[in-house]
């Protein structure tokens, strides 16, 4: 099945999630550039101030969990609306904190709004498709370009500011999804808010999309995670502006995708995809290649995350996208560190290596799976 028209007032459906998504990529990435104001006020040494992120992070990852047990009950707009008041109170928390340990308290809220958010409108958003679900997650990664900038310009007076805009953005979603309204999941017959949830689900499909998620989160983290120390090791100049084409690459992937990849069935993006990213892995092995093959990448995997999405909604009830979350969030957090191990055992050749047998385990899934299930 292929998306070859344009879904019915697009843009309006799309409000609440650029929105959502844009606020989301802000405060994603915050917390790394605002490590110099924690210190500055909370008096933290450098081994200590990256808990606080960890926190965050853990948020993020629990929540999933959670809102995929809600979703059952609740409708998707009542959960956005209480991730984003979550999200609002946390950020603000954090900015507004008196002390360090009420400071990392609030980052664990907040993060647990910023998982709630995402897991709810990626539910919504893949249940229509790979257009929507990819142009929305564009938009984080635009969010989290601008994040650093809001960060160097209103944090001169402290960490009020920019966590402060954070907050304020999240209520100005929650004014949008007032006024244009918040996607519900959408059944196979095309109708929202059914009980989709109580549809049985074999255990070894929902085993397999999970993988498949786990192993893209850990390509995209282990990418994000060691590309500069890599290209550092070969003796390559400009890592760091690399490693940035990386991220947009990923970003201009889901823009082409939300414009194009409609006419695609998901499954042939994703194996694809893995094909490409795992061909660039192999070429970033040679020197003169791996700057140009480690952006490359960016721009292969991009696609992967909305459309595998999509691809997963249409063989599974939209409602059960959060519970693969979670297992992107193991993967996020479990494959860069085996990655370090690696290189730690066996020199920084290990990461381009490693990098190319997850994108063939993605690859090798993803053919599996499209096979057992056939074109949805």
């Amino acid at each position: 099945m292929t998306e070859l028209s344009t879904p019915p007032r697009l843009l309006p459906m799309l409000a609440v999630g650029v929105a959502a998504f844009f606020t989301l990529g802000l405060i994603q990435a915050m917390y790394g550039p605002a490590f110099p104001l924690f210190q500055a006020r909370f008096g933290v040494d450098t081994g200590a101030v990256g808990l606080i992120a960890s926190v965050h992070f853990l948020g993020s990852a629990l929540a999933p969990f959670l809102v995929g047990l809600a979703l059952r009950r609740v409708s998707v707009r009542r959960a956005v609306v209480v991730s984003l008041l979550i999200l609002a109170a946390g950020v603000s928390g954090v900015g507004l904190a008196p002390s360090w340990p009420l400071a990392v308290t609030a980052a664990l809220v907040g993060g647990l709004g910023l998982g709630g958010v995402s897991a709810c409108l990626n539910a919504a958003y893949a249940a229509r498709g790979t257009r929507p679900v990819n142009l929305v997650n564009a938009v984080f990664g635009v969010g989290s370009m601008v994040s650093p900038l809001l960060v160097v310009s209103l944090g001169q007076a402290g960490l009020e500011g920019p966590f402060l805009a954070v907050a304020l953005t999240a209520v100005l979603t929650l004014a949008v999804a007032r006024v244009w309204g918040v996607p519900d999941i959408a059944s196979a017959g095309g109708t929202a808010g059914s009980q989709d949830a109580v549809t049985a689900v074999a255990p070894g499909l929902m085993l397999v999309f999970a993988l498949m998620l786990a192993v893209y989160v850990g390509l995209e983290a282990g990418y994000g995670a060691w590309t500069v120390r890599y290209l550092d090791s070969r003796g390559l100049p400009g890592a760091a502006l690399v490693l940035s084409g990386f991220w947009g690459g990923i970003t201009l992937g889901r823009v082409l995708t939300g414009m194009f990849g409609p006419r695609v069935h998901p499954a042939s993006l994703v194996i694809g995809s893995a094909a490409l990213v795992t061909a660039c892995a192999v070429a970033a092995v040679v020197p003169l290649f791996a700057p140009g093959a480690s952006i490359l990448a960016g721009l292969a995997l991009g696609p992967v995350f909305g459309s595998m999405l999509a691809w997963a909604s249409q063989l599974m009830p939209a409602r059960q996208v959060p519970f693969l979350l979670t297992a992107g969030s193991a993967g996020g957090v479990l494959l860069p560190f085996l990655m370090g191990q690696g290189v730690a055992g066996f020199g920084h050749l290990a990461v381009p290596v490693t990098l190319a047998m997850l994108g063939t385990v993605l690859f090798l899934l993803s053919v599996f799976t499209l096979r057992r299930t056939g074109a949805a």
